[in-house]
């Protein structure tokens, strides 16, 4: 196999990032913008020991699953791997990389009968409420707004995302228009010149409020009353239940590809907005990190609350916590909840979100989880003894200190929510051998259209 080769095959599977997978000359070969069982004809254009990339020429023999994208900048565009996919097809993919990684890597026998099936949307378009637009020129040297090419830094310029809130095309309108209009500098990543970095907008879907947040390279924001009368109509121009509620400017100076620095000023309106998950309202700030599709957010918390099984006798912890969202949802049922969460702004909205619900039987601890805990469950292990134990840990999956901490607890039920089914596997195993076995687990989609899937998993003590 050389490098520009073609080579023709069938696609038998789809990786977790969405390129499908052939075969040739002994080797996987890996295409983006293919389908299950598609024929295919594809060049060769790197090549390592065990397996190869091509890139798809000509589609010989379409898929059967093979639809047609919404959206003209897709196959562009790092976003949505899956749209060429049919919804129902794409549903059956997660659901079986789910399976996989829960029998290959977490050892789990009888995984498909112990597994619920995946709970995907009824509508998956516009569902989510948080949207990053990095902020460039075209040709013509004029503001463009849009996302990434797959592994790039190179803007796909945009008008509006089918995957976020409508009111987000208005928003993205008014904001060039402002750029346009104020002549205001675009940053420059290579010269570490210019102003604008990122658009960021959040919408609460439940209460109509609107955020906007420009992360700059500098201290302040020209002409800022005219973008937040810009932004103002564009809301006015969505719908009357709408309203702008915040305006901020995250200030990143440094030479780094996160996107908010490390504080924000607040030029119009509050810190914050507010949304609902179910029957609670929750504060998010430009930072906090909050479920971006509500619709599932719920399914997902749901799920998690029926598998925790509680009778309003237990306590329970709840690590990595956040701002306190399935904290607040556990509370409802527990007697008593322990969060803990390692960014101290997260904790205090945690602490404001609980005072904004009346829930007063819930207790935040800021910190690692891995060391808050067990240091926490030494001192006095009755008092922090865990009937019930909710992890949703960050896509590494939960440090090992905390897993042993769990051991020790040995609480009846873990409920393990996951946006990873790989490290996912390594935990089930892990306390698999430590005296859990896996009762049951259900996939939840949140993001239609690329391969990611959360997936919520009940572990029961043996004992």
């Amino acid at each position: 196999m050389k490098k520009n080769e073609l080579f023709e095959m069938t696609i038998d599977d789809i990786t977790k990032d969405g390129q499908g997978i052939g075969h040739a000359d002994g080797l996987a070969v890996f295409v983006k913008d293919t389908a299950p069982q598609e024929r295919i004809r594809c060049r060769i254009i790197k090549e390592k020991k065990n397996l190869a990339y091509g890139r798809l020429e000509e589609i010989l023999e379409p898929s059967p699953f093979r639809v047609e994208r919404f959206c003209p900048k897709a196959r562009s565009c790092g976003g949505c791997t899956l749209q060429h996919i049919s919804y129902k097809k794409q549903l059956e993919l997660k659901q079986r990389h789910v399976e996989n990684c829960l029998s290959r890597i977490g050892g789990v026998s009888d995984v498909a009968e112990r597994m619920e099936p995946i709970i995907g949307m009824e509508t998956p378009l516009h569902f989510r409420n948080k949207m990053q637009f990095p902020v460039g020129t075209d040709k013509e040297g004029q503001p463009s707004l849009g996302f990434y090419a797959g592994h790039t830094h190179s803007l796909i310029a945009l008008d509006d995302c089918p995957t976020g809130h409508p009111v987000n095309r208005l928003l993205m309108k008014a904001f060039r228009e402002y750029l346009t209009e104020e002549k205001i500098s675009i940053y420059d990543e290579t010269t570490h010149t210019g102003l604008v970095r990122h658009f960021l907008t959040r919408v609460g879907f439940g209460t109509g409020e609107v955020m906007a947040c420009v992360v700059i390279n500098g201290e302040e924001l020209p002409h800022s009353e005219r973008l937040i009368e810009l932004l103002s109509g564009a809301v006015k121009q969505y719908q009357t239940f709408f309203r702008l509620a915040s305006v901020s400017c995250s200030i990143n100076r440094e030479r780094t590809n996160r996107i908010l620095g490390d504080h924000s000023i607040t030029i119009y309106g509050e810190t914050f907005i507010t949304d609902t998950i179910g029957n609670l309202r929750f504060e998010i700030a430009p930072e906090s990190f909050f479920q971006v599709n509500p619709v599932q957010t719920v399914r997902l918390y749901g799920k998690a609350l029926e598998y925790a099984g509680l009778t309003g006798v237990e306590t329970v912890w709840d690590m990595y916590c956040g701002i306190g969202s399935i904290s607040l949802f556990l509370a409802q049922k527990a007697k008593k909840v322990y969060g803990v969460e390692i960014v101290p702004q997260a904790i205090e909205n945690a602490k404001r979100n609980a005072s904004l619900n009346g829930i007063d039987n819930v207790v935040f601890f800021t910190g690692k989880a891995e060391e808050i805990v067990p240091e926490l469950y030494k001192q006095d292990p009755e008092q922090y003894r865990a009937d019930v134990v909710v992890v949703d840990p960050p896509r590494k999956g939960c440090d090992q200190r905390l897993l042993d901490t769990i051991l020790s607890m040995a609480p009846k039920k873990l409920v393990y929510v996951s946006c990873d089914p790989s490290t996912l596997a390594r935990d089930v195993a892990f306390l698999t051998d430590g005296g859990y076995y896996m009762e049951k687990a259900v996939p939840v989609d949140m993001f239609p259209h690329s391969m990611h899937v959360e997936t919520v998993c009940l572990l029961t003590h043996k004992g």
